[in-house]
């Protein structure tokens, strides 16, 4: 099913992306990958190869803050239906009635807060302590629901907090790590705030003034360590997996999107479907009614984010490819 899956990726790389990665891991543990293109461009080009970290930008949320969330949960730290104040008593510390106060994990996890969906914090200062302190005593702006890189700040600090320690000072399972060797990470952006190629540097700005880790971004993995989690999640290895794959709105589940028409995963998968994407050009989908995970991972910000690479009509079809010809 790689080899169908692969023509798209062949189509778009270099075309349209500098290089990516595809994979495809079973329940039983059956699994291939295939690499193409360059891990970077400019200023030198550099091979894609399998063992190549990608930056996982928003693959953070649920590949580790989710995750973490959870067996704090199962250990009776905390419950999903807890205020973050059980975490964090002060937030918002000045103002006991303000609505952040009231703020749920299981809230934050399915993105349904009044938070906007991202904020330029960069901006204010590179002192990760005082962006920490911001984000806590900040008045935000009210709005209706939205997909939110504030709700999984918010639960990086909480873990931060439950765990006595920075994210960047927690391991994340093998095949995942804060801090990648830039010779064999896949380059991102020439980011004209910090006047360099990002590569073996987290992209996300914000993530960046945090420290390089935060709930939201600041992850990076190879592809056989994507695999390996979403290998995990099929086989229910975790106590609270059945929680993970339940809806808790008609497209979200707790921190993974739940397969709905037009979404990323293209509409071949079955209903069972949870993925995930993240804004560097990464994906993550795992259909545990077919016991069937893919991975797409690729640096489509390389050499900048300001162009169409067609990403999400790319995603689709290599979805559409995998499980449709598992079905």
């Amino acid at each position: 099913m790689l080899v169908a899956a692969a023509v798209p990726v062949v189509q778009a790389v270099p075309a349209q992306i500098p290089g990516a990665a595809l994979g495809v891991v079973t329940t039983a543990g059956d699994r291939a990958v295939e690499v193409f293109g360059l891990a970077q461009r400019e200023p030198d080009p550099a091979p894609m190869c399998r063992a190549t970290w990608f930056d996982l930008a928003s693959l953070t949320k649920v590949l580790f803050t989710t995750p973490t969330i959870l067996h704090l949960v199962s250990q009776g730290y905390i419950t999903l239906d807890d205020p973050l104040t059980r975490a964090i008593p002060d937030l918002r510390q000045y103002h006991r009635d303000a609505a952040e106060r009231r703020l749920t994990f299981r809230q934050c996890l399915c993105h349904q807060t009044h938070l906007p969906a991202v904020e330029p914090l960069y901006t204010y200062g590179l002192d990760p302590n005082m962006l920490r302190t911001f984000i806590l005593q900040r008045v935000w702006q009210a709005g209706p629901p939205v997909y939110s890189d504030i709700n999984f700040m918010l639960l990086g600090i909480a873990i931060e907090r439950l765990k006595g320690c920075r994210l960047a000072d927690l391991e994340p399972p093998s095949g995942l790590t804060w801090h990648p060797d830039p010779i064999e990470t896949a380059a991102t952006e020439r980011c004209t705030w910090r006047g360099r190629m990002m590569r073996g540097e987290v992209h996300d700005e914000n993530a960046f003034a945090l420290g390089a880790a935060a709930g939201h971004a600041g992850l990076f993995g190879t592809i056989d360590g994507i695999l390996d989690a979403a290998q995990r999640l099929l086989q229910g290895v975790d106590p609270w997996l059945s929680e993970v794959r339940t809806r808790q709105t008609a497209t979200r589940c707790l921190g993974w999107e739940a397969r709905h028409e037009g979404w990323s995963g293209g509409n071949a998968c079955s209903k069972e479907t949870i993925g995930h994407t993240g804004f560097t050009g990464t994906g993550v989908w795992i259909d545990s009614a077919r016991g069937l995970a893919w991975t797409l991972l690729t640096n489509r910000v390389h050499p900048t984010r300001h162009r169409d690479t067609g990403i999400d009509t790319l995603r689709r079809k290599v979805g559409d490819l995998i499980a449709g010809q598992a079905s």
